[in-house]
């Protein structure tokens, strides 16, 4: 009775081993800098968040306690809200460079 079985030879086993272990390689370091790039924009991306939110909150209650000051307060508010979102920009930056590079 003969056997049918498909026969692997040794070096090119080995070989097809080797490129497995590779490509299973780039696979975890891309996943890594893929996970390592969301980490970095979404902490980057709190502190700024938290940072708009209370800059607006006193604003307008600032504004409620003195209608008169409002022009004062609205462009001071705009330049610290401007100053906060380039924080974020920045944490985007870092993490297209983690990912991309």
């Amino acid at each position: 009775m003969e056997n049918n079985y498909l026969i692997f030879l040794p070096n090119d086993y080995e070989a097809n081993r080797r490129l497995d272990k590779k490509n299973i390689k780039s696979m975890e370091t891309e996943a890594a800098k893929s996970l390592a790039a969301a980490i970095a924009i979404g902490v980057g991306a709190i502190g700024p968040g938290l940072g708009i939110g209370m800059l607006a909150s006193k604003a307008m209650e600032s504004i409620g306690r003195n209608p008169e000051a409002t022009s004062k307060i609205q462009t001071a508010m705009i330049l610290a809200i401007a100053f906060t979102e380039a924080i974020a920009i920045y944490a985007l930056v870092v993490a297209l460079i983690i990912k991309f590079v």
